[in-house]
């Protein structure tokens, strides 16, 4: 008997969060620690992406343009010290190249991603962004090139950036020190996260789940945190491990609790845009489907040159580093459709609820 009202007092647990959005910490702690309401949960952050987004997944086009990076985080394969690895830069006329290719197949959102390369001046970037801008007037322009001060940040978006991605990857200053060097700052992190919020910038933030020493406090943290910063993407995968990294030897991070905690996100977070993560994809074959269901609706196949993408190698045996950017999104829309929704080529903002609508006009 004690049992079944705990299991009904549990599952009510669940449905309030889908109700509210929110559970006090003690509640969701006991939430994220437990698969037995999986199901219950992957259905109703299911359903309230169909409430707000329908069945459309939106498509980005990843640009990976350098591998070299000036930091030390501890659990990533393109690190500063890795001198195993082979690093690349893309040119000016490359990334342009990229651009053409993945408008002509449908892309409306380019994602610039790179390690930290000091290579890459504001100058560089405001050009490549300002003809990015020029030739896609239509188009959303994302970077995610880390931490950078808030004069950098303006003048990208002046030059026409109007989309920032940069994962807090921990809310709690002891696990973020755990993770990295000492002359890398969480409270530095989460001062640019703001700072491109206040700038103007949809901000895209998120956590890896399964980090050494991570605790379930450490992932309240985080969802707090989200909460006073209020982005527009959540980028949410699972901690995958590098063999010539100082954590080579710790276990990748659970699929499982990944897909709850996006679950739980979309609960929390109704009107964001979650990615099903490559890292998804590479932790199980069908992840990125899993992850549909569980309540993403992005996805974010990969348009660098093909000779590069295995050179970006932030984790072990990443997937889809040998497919043509248009056998990518073929293979990728398939997916989708098989798992019940449709790929949509539209920018794809962030929706905001009706309150705040309101209160903007």
């Amino acid at each position: 008997m004690n049992t079944e009202n705990t299991l009904k007092g549990s599952e009510e647990t669940v449905r309030r969060l889908a109700r509210e959005g929110d559970l006090p910490d003690k509640e969701l702690a006991a939430l994220i620690e437990t698969d037995e309401y999986d199901e219950l949960l992957f259905r109703l952050a299911d359903e309230r992406r169909r409430e707000i987004y329908g069945t459309d997944v939106y498509i980005r086009g990843l640009i990976e343009f350098s591998n070299y990076c000036r930091n030390n985080c501890y659990y990533c394969g393109i690190r500063l010290d890795n001198s195993l690895v082979d690093r690349y830069r893309l040119t000016r006329e490359e990334i342009l190249e990229c651009c053409r290719e993945g408008y002509a197949l449908g892309y409306r959102t380019f994602v610039l991603q790179s390690g930290e390369d000091g290579y890459y001046t504001d100058a560089r970037i405001c050009e490549i962004v300002r003809e990015i801008r020029e030739g896609y007037p239509d188009c959303a322009i994302t970077l995610s090139i880390g931490e950078k001060s808030r004069e950098s940040y303006e003048a990208f978006f002046e030059a026409g950036a109007n989309r920032y991605l940069l994962r807090h990857e921990t809310a709690d200053p002891e696990h973020y020190g755990r993770l990295h060097p000492s002359v890398m700052s969480g409270e530095n992190r989460k001062r640019c996260l703001f700072d491109l919020k206040e700038i103007g910038y949809q901000v895209g933030a998120g956590f890896m789940v399964g980090t050494p020493y991570q605790t379930t406090g450490n992932l309240v943290s985080d969802f707090r945190f989200m909460q006073e910063l209020g982005p527009d993407m959540i980028g949410i995968g699972p901690y995958l491990t590098h063999e010539h990294t100082p954590f080579r030897d710790y276990p990748n991070g659970s699929f499982k609790l990944t897909l709850r905690l996006l679950a739980i996100t979309r609960l929390m977070f109704p009107y964001a845009l979650i990615p099903a993560t490559t890292a998804l994809g590479t932790i199980d074959p069908t992840g990125r489907e899993k992850g549909l269901k569980a309540g993403c609706n992005v996805v974010m196949p990969n348009l660098s040159p093909v000779r590069f993408r295995k050179l970006y190698e932030l984790y072990d045996n990443k997937i889809c580093t040998g497919e043509e950017a248009a056998q990518c999104v073929g293979c990728l829309e398939m997916r989708v459709k098989n798992a019940g929704y449709r790929i949509v080529t539209d920018i794809g903002n962030a929706k905001r609820p009706p309150r705040d609508r309101e209160g903007e006009r």
